[in-house]
């Protein structure tokens, strides 16, 4: 049996932490397709055109721990713009979606674009000041030097960017359900989004 679960969102607003616990909830598996573009992001950077990045990507690229950096994150948006990067890693996203046993993926155009069809779609967000707040604190535990304000201007960036470009803009598919997660925890995010899908999926 294949049920597919679409969540999407911008940077920071949690839609990683919940696709994963709803994933382990259901036991689906689970594809951060952000870390494609991170992948391919990483490879622009290393010197490797960004098609060709997109072409060749193997399961191994997506374990480097530097595609978590805002250097990374930049070029990975920058690189989701290209409509011939994309188009590199649909297949490999459409077939990932049909499994049997059930799939969640998240990212951007998840719902409106890989799987439009899918059984349920979620739309995560939050103000970008509380997106930046998460990010900034995430940065300095690791030990970035950076401050609030320049991490605040590269998510105001970002979210243009990723609205902005002409192919796969992010947007809110029109069936799916808005988390706005600003003023709650990620506990209350999580059984919320576990809820609404519940409310849709019948195990075989």
């Amino acid at each position: 049996m294949s049920f597919t679960i679409a969540i999407d969102g911008p940077a920071a607003a949690g839609k990683g932490t919940i696709s994963k616990a709803v994933a382990a909830e259901f036991g689906f598996a689970h594809l951060d397709t952000g870390l494609l573009y991170r992948a391919v992001g990483a490879k622009v950077l290393a010197g490797t055109e960004a098609v060709q990045a997109a072409q060749n990507l193997q399961s191994e690229d997506f374990g480097d721990a530097d595609l978590r950096t805002t250097k990374v994150a930049e070029a990975a948006s920058k690189v989701a713009a290209i409509p011939a990067v994309r188009s590199a890693l649909l297949d490999f996203q459409i077939e990932f979606a049909a499994r049997d046993g059930g799939a969640v993926l998240d990212g951007r155009d998840i719902g409106t674009v890989i799987c439009p069809n899918a059984d349920v779609k979620l739309f995560v967000t939050a103000s970008a000041e509380v997106r930046a707040d998460r990010r900034f604190k995430e940065l300095t535990a690791k030990g970035d030097q950076t401050d609030f304000q320049k991490v605040l201007a590269a998510v105001i960036a970002r979210d243009e960017r990723d609205a902005a470009r002409d192919v796969a803009p992010m947007v809110a598919a029109a069936d799916a359900i808005t988390l706005d997660t600003s003023d709650m925890s990620i506990e209350n995010a999580v059984a919320q989004a576990i809820s609404a899908i519940r409310a849709k999926y019948i195990p075989s």
